[in-house]
């Protein structure tokens, strides 16, 4: 598997100076390249906000309509519409030289660039916004960040929620109010880059093979199902054809070779592929055409993913078959992280109990060193306190220490009239009764004037769970995905690629589709997805009811492409949400990493019947592919 990226990357682009396309669409079901687009909305806007245009449609889809009691479009009322292909010259115009905008952006986009390729174009976006990414950064006073909430809060009146043309309407009032927000905490838009997909093609997703990779094929050895299979070169029956023939017997079909293969099917083996010498560096057996194609009539049964192993040492043979060589790189089989002994938080602690004198206020650290900003985080988080990365519109204290006072948000924090403090802030010794504490003079010198206290209720980050690394908490099984958000402020100047891997028991892949990646955004059968719409903030969706028996745990990383290490990127805040848009159940901040570049953020794993989620923080100093290699993906160099 290649570590290529396919997928938009943040917008270099200051300011937005720019002409905006709101979009909104109704769709069959959750699915890009499965489901279909059902009914569309697009609203422009030039760059001082006023309306230039609009085109709203009903479209046939040629199937099911899905959930009709979500959008109420039902088969007989799109009867006689239009069909994508139709329509879509029109949408492009409306599209084309616009930034992009919506409200889980990434959904509509993916969904308009799979109905695009469908109808033999492309999808004529450059760049896109996400208003649901962009008001995590701002942080408003809401009790969530749904569509209907965040336009009560914005003065937007909402008639008629999930019916396209008017929520792009709405939209259109809270992209105003949401960028007025940002102006005034001066935070930088997400914009993400979306280069043209001259290639792109309705994604047809890898078949996961339902058994264990049993180990290299052998000469004169019959094939077993879980075997890894690659071709390369010219063969007489169809690529296709071959592949189908290939996984209706059971064995997994790879795109690359890797140690991990057990055979490579080539009809020349002189050419000098770069499969073919990968191969022949790696020992693989190599087989032509004609003697694979009569293997294929009497392949072998394998052992069933989530089947009880037979009992052996270590990572040794399976049911009597060779298991390839472990790879050289380290494992990275996640130890228990060290953590402050004074930020533990036992995993029993009932939630809402003893949350400290600071619960309800959240800080955010300006100047010091990664070092001395770390620790002044972990005295906020003990003693109640959550723990901001950006200035958010949910900040009540600030503490500068030396270098931040020529921070540029410094002039920003003034204007808001929040309460600034220098690190001896948290050294003093609780108030009596768990009382708000003295506000001591700043750092520059000068006491700022005391903010009021900001009420828990009117702020939905005061509601969540704040975790230390090593908490844990019990995450609720109810039919809706969990979702874990990762956000950094970007000091210097390097891509971080946010990762899942889905481990069985033995913290291994069963395949390599359980690994989740910018270039795989999405496990096959869509329990685990990627998320990407803001230089500095990812998330990952998992559906936990949905996942196979034999995932116990699903790891959530990040990798810094580059030399850069995470002490140069900072802090880094995870969140866990259920359900899109809703508020945080928990958070926490990680910034115990220095020269690593790639670390664990968190991880949610079985516990009996239900589901618990980890904060982690572990950092190490290899990269992404020896991250993948350790939990036995097969990365392709």
């Amino acid at each position: 598997m290649a570590l290529l990226s396919s997928s938009p990357k943040p917008s270099a682009t200051p300011g937005h100076f720019d002409e905006w396309a709101l979009v909104d669409v109704e769709t069959s079901g959750l699915r890009p390249g499965q489901d279909r687009v059902l009914s569309l909305a697009v609203l422009t806007l030039d760059v001082h906000g006023r309306r230039t245009g609009e085109y709203h449609t009903l479209l046939d889809p040629g199937c099911d309509p899905g959930p009709v009691h979500v959008h109420g479009l039902t088969s007989e009322r799109l009867a006689g519409a239009p069909t994508f292909g139709q329509v879509a010259p029109k949408v492009g115009e409306y599209l084309d030289g616009r930034v992009f905008v919506a409200h889980n952006a990434h959904f509509d986009y993916n969904f308009l660039s799979h109905e695009f390729a469908r109808a033999g174009l492309v999808l004529p976006v450059r760049r896109r916004l996400c208003t649901l990414a962009l008001n995590r950064l701002v942080g408003p006073p809401t009790a969530d960040l749904k569509l209907g909430t965040l336009a009560a809060h914005y003065g937007v009146r909402q008639e008629r929620a999930h019916d396209a043309q008017d929520d792009v309407r709405v939209l259109s009032g809270i992209l105003r109010g949401s960028l007025g927000a940002a102006e005034r905490l001066g935070l930088s838009l997400p914009f993400l880059d979306c280069p043209p997909r001259e290639e792109f093609r309705p994604r047809i997703p890898k078949v996961p093979c339902a058994y264990r990779n049993p180990g290299r094929l052998e000469r004169g050895m019959p094939l077993v199902q879980g075997m890894k299979v690659s071709i390369t070169g010219d063969t007489h029956v169809s690529r296709e054809e071959l592949v189908a023939r290939s996984v209706e017997a059971g064995l997994n079909m790879m795109t690359s070779v890797s140690g991990q293969t057990s055979a490579l099917v080539t009809n020349d083996p002189a050419t000098a592929s770069g499969k073919l010498r990968r191969a022949a560096d790696e020992g693989v057996l190599l087989v032509d055409e004609l003697t694979y194609l009569r293997l294929l009539e009497d392949v072998r049964p394998g052992q069933a993913k989530g089947a009880a192993r037979q009992p052996r040492a270590g990572r040794g043979p399976v049911s009597g078959t060779t298991t390839p060589a472990p790879s050289a790189a380290p494992a990275v089989s996640v130890p228990q992280p060290r953590v402050p002994a004074s930020a533990v938080t036992p995993a029993s602690t009932p939630r809402g109990k003893e949350r400290g004198p600071l619960a309800g206020r959240r800080v955010l650290v300006l100047g010091g060193t990664h070092g001395e900003a770390a620790e002044v985080r972990v005295r906020a988080v003990a003693r109640g306190a959550s723990v901001a990365v950006n200035l958010s519109a949910g900040v009540t204290d600030v503490v500068v220490l030396p270098g931040g006072e020529a921070d540029t948000r410094r002039s920003r924090v003034t204007s808001l009239g929040l309460r600034v403090h220098d690190a001896d802030w948290l050294l003093a010794p609780e108030p009596a009764g768990n009382a708000e504490p003295e506000e001591p003079a700043s750092s520059a010198g000068a006491t700022e004037p005391a903010a009021p206290p900001r009420s828990s209720a009117g702020n939905p980050q005061d509601g969540a769970e704040v975790m230390v690394r090593g908490a844990v908490i019990d995450l609720s099984e109810t039919g809706t995905a969990w979702t874990v958000a990762a956000a950094w402020a970007q000091h210097t100047a390097c891509d971080v690629d946010v990762v899942a891997f889905a481990l069985d028991a033995d913290e291994k892949v069963p395949g390599d589709e359980d690994f989740v990646f910018h270039g795989a955004p999405e496990h096959p059968d869509g329990t685990v997805r990627l998320a990407a719409d803001g230089p500095t903030g990812q998330a990952v969706s998992v559906e936990l009811e949905r996942l196979p028996l034999e995932i116990h745990r699903v790891v959530v990383a990040a990798a810094i492409d580059g030399d850069a290490t995470f002490s140069e990127v900072g802090a880094i805040e995870i969140t866990a949400v259920r359900g899109v848009g809703a508020a945080p159940a928990a958070r926490a901040t990680l910034d115990a990493a220095t020269t690593e570049r790639t670390m664990i953020l968190a991880e949610m794993y079985r516990r009996g019947d239900g589901w618990r989620l980890r904060a982690v923080g572990q950092g190490y100093d290899h990269g992404l592919a020896d991250l993948a290699r350790g939990y036995g993906v097969d990365v392709a160099e």
